[in-house]
């Protein structure tokens, strides 16, 4: 036995649970990430503010022990200034005192000095690489007076800078454990609180999951206002989805009892004229049979018109449309399909453009049956008029008969009304036009003059294109 056919699933895009963790996930990685290099800065900053103070105080008793004696400038090393450098441990020191003329009075003659407009009685501090290792220093003067001296003596401590790096990675990385906890508590709490906020949704889909097929009937539920919308979105879908169902439960009723109307008369008539014998009756009994197979073939095609309107009712985009061509196109189509009788239309149509937007398949079906209503109803000649009334747009057709045994327009449009006298009406041509005027928010008028009935069907009118046109 062959293997059974699995039926391909769609496939299923990430739930807003997922994406939401994701987001929340990328936003707080990014938000970690910029703390800790802000607490990094800050970090070195504190430890560069909190080392500087020592070289600033190793830089001060220095420059307290700059004396001049006999004429030359002496200095007297506090030992006081190097155990206020030695509370940075394990770091190098390095220092260097220079003469107004740039001549090193003690320590390193190689140490890199800045620029001396840069520095102040204060203390300027600045990073060199000297001997191989990265090294942060503060320069200090103190201007000289004497007779025989006169000038700044800059004075320039330094030390290296591990203890820096490793003050400023101790402070990220306690700063780092707090974020990171934060964050993921964050992210916990923010799971959870998506999860409850989730719940109206899960509750929607249980209910459809768990609803007979065959129910319609809208969802009675309390939901937030951003879920509400949803559900009464939902419930005006199923209401028209239900009216729609009913309409075509209902037009497949009627069409099937038409159908078979039809067909037991054809088939009675057929039977009669079997056994009949006399020429006579058997005449009018063929004429009864190709009125009957008149109206059945008319009834099909109509049938056919009509689940087709109703279907693009439903899917057709609204195009800009000239009335003008969907008079001429519906003209044309009408005369062809009624062939050898060569039905007497005429056309009145005016030169400017009259636009509409809508579906010109429906609009064509809709004269078409207007026409075919005059010409089978009424009396001829026919008038086909495209023209403005009252700022809309109407498609009017007229008869020299009396036209419908109506008082208004809200009476006529039911399926299957069919005139007992006239077997071969289809009884959906009306129909047909109330649909299509509804689909368009248009409107059946009618209109009895001395000329004839006159039945139009008026649309809204649309200025796009006119002036173009």
């Amino acid at each position: 036995m062959g293997q059974p056919v699995r039926q391909a699933l769609p496939g299923r895009s990430l739930s807003i649970v997922y994406r939401l963790t994701i987001s929340l996930t990328l936003v707080l990685t990014l938000a970690v990430a910029a703390t800790i290099w802000a607490a990094y800065g800050f970090g070195r900053q504190a430890a560069n503010e909190a080392f500087d103070r020592l070289l600033q105080g190793a830089a001060l008793q220095i420059a307290e022990r700059i004396f001049v004696v006999e004429g030359e400038v002496r200095v007297d090393i506090p030992v006081s200034a190097f155990a206020l450098l030695s509370l940075a441990k394990d770091e190098r020191v390095f220092y260097r005192v220079a003469q107004p003329d740039g001549t090193t009075l003690t320590g390193y003659e190689d140490f890199p000095m800045p620029d001396t407009e840069r520095i102040r009685e204060g203390g300027f501090a600045y990073e060199v690489d000297f001997g191989g290792e990265r090294v942060r220093a503060l320069a200090m003067r103190r201007r000289l007076a004497e007779r025989a001296v006169s000038g700044d003596i800059h004075i320039i401590v330094a030390h290296t800078t591990g203890s820096r790096e490793q003050l400023a990675r101790s402070m990220v990385t306690q700063a780092v454990a707090v974020i990171a906890g934060a964050g993921l508590a964050i992210l916990i709490l923010a799971l959870l609180a998506m999860r409850y906020a989730m719940r109206p949704l899960e509750r929607i889909q249980t209910a459809i999951l768990e609803r007979d097929p065959l129910d319609l009937s809208p969802f009675s539920m309390h939901a937030p206002d951003e879920v509400s919308a949803l559900v009464t979105s939902i419930n005006r879908f199923m209401g028209r989805l239900d009216r729609r169902v009913r309409a075509m439960q209902d037009y497949v009723a009627d069409s099937a009892h038409q159908i078979r109307t039809s067909i037991t008369a054809l088939r009675a008539h057929s039977e009669l004229a079997l056994e009949e014998e006399d020429p006579q009756r058997l005449k009018s009994l063929h004429r009864r049979i190709r009125s009957r197979a008149i109206g059945l073939n008319r009834l099909t095609d109509q049938l056919l018109s009509h689940a087709l309107v109703t279907h693009r009712a439903d899917t057709a985009p609204l195009e800009l449309l000239d009335l003008r061509r969907i008079a001429v196109g519906a003209e044309r189509d009408f005369v062809q399909i009624a062939g050898a009788q060569r039905p007497r239309i005429r056309l009145d149509l005016p030169e400017e453009p009259v636009m509409v937007r809508g579906d010109a398949f429906s609009l064509r079906e809709a004269v078409k049956n207007l026409l075919n209503n005059a010409h089978a109803h009424g009396t001829p000649p026919v008038d086909l008029t495209v023209a403005l009334k009252d700022d809309r747009a109407c498609i009017a057709v007229t008869d020299r008969g009396e036209g419908l045994p109506v008082s208004d327009a809200t009476e006529i449009g039911h399926r299957f009304a069919i005139n007992p006298n006239k077997p071969e009406s289809a009884g959906l041509g009306l129909a047909i036009v109330r649909e299509v005027a509804e689909f368009h928010h248009g409107r059946i008028t009618l209109d009895r003059e001395k000329r004839g009935f006159t039945i139009s069907l008026d649309l809204p009118l649309t200025r796009e294109g006119t002036e173009a046109s």
